[in-house]
């Protein structure tokens, strides 16, 4: 995930207080958990992914290798934060994958959650000219399979026991055809927001 993504990630997990265990669903190469682990929030870090554990992870971090559309099983104390930073997009199931982290939260623990935003401007335009959201097009498939809005999301969260989740952006987002150029470089700043970002976060919390 991009720099934007580890950023809002971070910076909610710093305004939420977050503490206790955490684990990183979808990790990849490890990078968020190495942040993580620097900063020295949680005292139990945990990683899943399908790949194996990445070197540079320090010893102390729990590693599960596995596909992610399988059921996970936590040995000992069980994470009151699971963070799944642009993984959902990828995954055959949603549904199925939240009620497996609903299962495996601690009670009161929450789910923080990003994906692209499919209700962005370079969106839209994407399903307009395109016939399909911009992070499903061309090169994206087959890798991001799911697309989701908002709705889907609420109804998803309700579906299988988390609260009505509350929504956060990167304040970072592509032009349309020139995503090279973001809007908020062409702004100055000004144009945030759901429109005008890639990416979408969503923090819900277990009953």
């Amino acid at each position: 995930s991009s720099s934007s993504i580890k950023t809002l990630v971070l910076t909610l997990i710093k305004e939420r207080r977050f503490k206790g265990a955490a684990l990183d669903y979808g990790a990849g190469k490890g990078e968020l958990l190495s942040l993580l682990s620097h900063k020295g929030i949680f005292h139990k870090l945990i990683g899943t992914d399908i790949l194996e554990k990445p070197a540079q992870l320090n010893e102390d971090v729990i590693w599960y290798q596995q596909d992610l559309n399988q059921p996970l099983e936590i040995q000992g104390e069980l994470p009151s934060l699971v963070i799944c930073t642009e993984v959902i997009e990828h995954l055959e199931n949603p549904r199925a994958v939240f009620r497996e982290l609903y299962r495996i939260l601690a009670p009161g623990g929450h789910l923080l959650l990003t994906m692209p935003n499919q209700e962005s401007l370079r969106s839209y335009f994407g399903l307009v000219l395109g016939g399909h959201f911009t992070h499903f097009l061309g090169n994206s498939y087959p890798a991001h399979i799911t697309a989701l809005l908002r709705l889907d999301l609420k109804r998803i969260c309700v579906e299988s026991g988390f609260s009505s989740p509350t929504f956060y952006y990167t304040d970072s987002g592509g032009i349309p055809k020139f995503p090279a150029m973001s809007w908020q470089m062409v702004s100055l700043g000004l144009l945030r927001g759901r429109l005008f970002s890639d990416n979408i976060a969503m923090l819900a919390q277990k009953a």
